[in-house]
């Protein structure tokens, strides 16, 4: 039996931010998965990415692929310090962005060595974008996180799911909370996963990339 193990943020523990528990990531993902894989979860909703190596302690002993979802709540973190940059001159804002991202780099590299660590079949998420009325400076602090994820992923030869471009409506965003993954959204990410878990063998190599669903 294959076990897909989902770690890190709300991008999967959103049962708070849809309507029905049949409607979450991993409730999706149970049902894209066949019916002899089993799916199951130790992200949190709020943690960061430095919280994973606690999360790792509760997987289960028989996972076959870890899944990672998190960054998004370092860089709301950071978007909460925005408003303190907006009357600095461009350099000085890019000087601060360039820090953040040298801390998130640091904890981001360890958190993929604490995964690595199980030598399982791993995959990473990036942060998606169109979350909606998103500023667009927010949206292009995004990239600094972002250029983490997939840089960090290629160095660690580990798959990545692109979130950017598999939530790209406003209906993949929750009513209750617009920066969480809707019904529709989170059933966009768990076919993604699904398609990368089963197909790993034939699609995945070093620095893969998966957009959507594989077909």
């Amino acid at each position: 039996m294959q076990h897909v193990v989902l770690l890190g943020d709300s991008i999967f523990d959103n049962g708070r931010y849809v309507e029905k528990l049949t409607d979450t990531t991993l409730s999706h993902l149970q049902r894209a998965l066949p019916a002899e894989w089993t799916a199951s979860m130790v992200a949190v909703d709020g943690h960061v990415t430095r919280d994973v190596a606690r999360q790792l302690q509760g997987i289960s002993a028989d996972a076959s692929h870890l899944m990672v979802s998190v960054g998004g709540n370092d860089a709301l973190q950071v978007a909460n310090r925005w408003t303190m940059l907006e009357d600095l001159p461009f350099g000085k804002v890019a000087e601060q962005l360039a820090h953040y991202q040298q801390q998130f780099r640091h904890e981001y590299r360890k958190m993929l060595s604490e995964v690595q660590v199980h030598r399982l079949p791993t995959a990473v998420c990036t942060i998606y974008t169109a979350v909606p009325n998103l500023p667009p400076d927010q949206v292009a602090a995004l990239s600094y996180f972002n250029d983490v994820i997939l840089e960090e992923a290629a160095r660690a030869k580990v798959a990545v799911v692109d979130l950017r471009l598999i939530c790209v409506s406003p209906a993949d965003y929750s009513a209750r909370s617009p920066i969480e993954p809707s019904k529709m959204g989170g059933r966009k990410i768990a076919q993604a996963l699904a398609a990368l878990a089963v197909n790993w063998n034939s699609i995945t190599g070093p620095a893969t990339v998966v957009i959507g669903p594989v077909k």
